[in-house]
């Protein structure tokens, strides 16, 4: 952290903070949006208390509680962040304060699906976005897992009618305060872009579809992270059914949950998968199921993947998926492609990759075949739905550039995307390498991120033309060191499926 003569000082709609100059980009973090959830767990957030004086904004704030985190070949967060339940907080990267400077606002939310990590990831700062682009860039911190996603209004009544979806309620707040408070870091209210991967991608979707939400924000980019469908109301209470008898409670008991350790609360959520539960209410549909949500309907969308999103998960589980022999395939895809390949032959799909693909060899195979159904198919739903509706316009990319790391068997991981639309090469040796070709391509990814918070188009001279979506072409954007356009790019896998019921992962 850079030392400066005269540490830079804003002021909130609850309070001046003091924060740090970091080559040439002013820097706050851990600035409070929301109050303790402590004493208001499941309950939606309050605003944060009032503080006198002027308050220091120089470390990350405590993290949701949650499991350890874990990431493959995921760079580690940075170290000694606490956890606590007093987790809405959130950081500012901005070349100017006060100045009328109007920048485009790039609000991240960050991966780990529902249920983990932080904003508190080296490879989230935001100074070299900043400089490269002239903009402003958010990260924010929320409540997690059971925390943020614990549905008990089927079994405590009304007064737990949005627990299922208190941390998604958690982000409308932290852009709440974006529009409240971004003109004194030198940004536009009025040009805010949610942006994330994965777990963020997929909150981003989710805002899409949230009434509360409506207004806060003007772009909209998915990577690796859609979410067609939130959670049914009764799939979510059987979940909560099942966190009440791993803590011995019955359902009368709810009210207990208020007031048991965190960290015991921890532990008996470690096994159930959350998301977002259409409710009625602060959720009352599904996000892209089964059209795409009319309430963002004239918002622009950047939505795509990466070439080989599962070498990242299954890859890492399963080291021998990265040799497999063509006897040995159909057995791994039958063990980790159920339910995304429904009754589809495992022995028929090899043989159709290889039909496709004659070149490919059987882990390739399995990696696409993987990542095809698992997410490659789901955000080309979302596209071809958002381009139904004829309204804003709506750009499919996908990720082809190889990371060097342990000699290129990672091929197009998951997450290979983060560090390069932030400029971040530096940050992230583990996931991109130190090469050249990690800079050109994060100098092209970041300058296509920073056109479309900038204009809700992504054309830059570093790309051809990008056309948008139209579901009788299927245009995307191929991101690799030479940019190209593919139409209906990968559509002969997909068509493999079309006789399967896409799957949303989670729900």
């Amino acid at each position: 952290m850079a030392a400066s003569a005269a540490p830079p000082i804003a002021t909130t709609t609850a309070g001046r903070v003091r924060g740090y100059s970091d080559q040439g980009i002013l820097a706050f973090k851990g600035i409070p949006y929301g109050a303790d959830t402590s004493t208001r767990r499941f309950q939606p957030p309050a605003p944060p208390p009032p503080w006198s004086g002027v308050r220091d904004a120089l470390e990350f704030g405590p993290k949701a509680p949650q499991s350890p985190e874990s990431g493959a070949i995921f760079p580690d967060p940075e170290p000694g962040v606490p956890m606590s339940e007093d987790c809405l907080n959130l950081n500012v990267w901005t070349p100017g304060l006060r100045d009328g400077g109007r920048r485009p606002v790039m609000v991240w939310l960050h991966p780990g699906g529902y249920s983990g990590w932080s904003s508190a990831y080296g490879v989230f700062d935001g100074t070299r976005l900043c400089r490269r682009g002239n903009v402003v860039v958010v990260t924010v911190n929320h409540r997690l897992n059971g925390f943020g996603f614990l549905y008990l209004a089927e079994l405590g009544g009304r007064e737990y009618a949005s627990s299922g979806n208190a941390g998604m309620l958690d982000l409308v707040q932290a852009l709440q305060w974006v529009r409240d408070n971004i003109a004194e870091f030198g940004g536009d209210p009025g040009k805010v872009t949610i942006f994330g991967q994965s777990g963020g991608g997929a909150k981003c979707a989710t805002l899409m579809a949230m009434p509360a939400a409506h207004g806060l924000f003007q772009r909209v980019i998915t990577e690796s992270g859609q979410q067609l469908a939130g959670r049914t109301r009764a799939h979510a209470t059987a979940s909560a059914r099942t966190v009440l008898a791993a803590l011995g409670l019955g359902p009368n008991e709810i009210g207990r949950l208020r007031t048991i350790p965190w960290r015991r609360l921890v532990a008996a959520l470690r096994d159930v998968t959350f998301t977002p539960v259409v409710d009625g209410t602060v959720l009352p549909r599904d996000p892209f199921d089964p059209d795409a949500t009319p309430l963002s309907a004239d918002i622009p969308m950047m939505t795509g993947t990466t070439h080989d999103e599962t070498t990242f998960f299954a890859g890492d589980s399963d080291p021998q998926t990265f040799a497999l022999t063509w006897e040995m395939l159909p057995g791994k895809l039958r063990r980790h492609g159920p339910p995304y390949f429904g009754d589809i032959d495992p022995r028929r799909l090899a043989a159709d990759y290889r039909r496709i693909y004659p070149a490919y060899s059987p882990s390739d195979v399995f990696f696409a075949a993987t990542t095809a159904a698992h997410t490659w198919r789901g955000v080309s739903i979302v596209a071809a739905r958002r381009a139904r509706q004829g309204r804003a316009p709506t750009y499919l990319f996908e990720i082809d550039w190889r990371t060097p790391v342990g000699g290129g068997k990672w091929r197009s991981p998951h997450t290979l995307g983060i560090p390069l639309e932030f400029d971040n090469v530096a940050r992230a040796p583990s996931l991109v390498g130190s090469g050249p070709d990690a800079q050109r391509m994060a100098e092209i990814m970041s300058d296509t991120w920073i056109a479309f918070a900038r204009t809700g188009n992504p054309d830059n001279p570093r790309l051809p033309h990008w056309p948008r979506y139209e579901p009788d072409t299927r245009p995307a954007m191929i991101f690799d060191l030479i940019p190209r356009v593919e139409e209906d790019h990968r559509g002969a896998e997909l068509r493999l499926f079309e006789s399967v019921k896409y799957v949303q992962p989670g729900i």
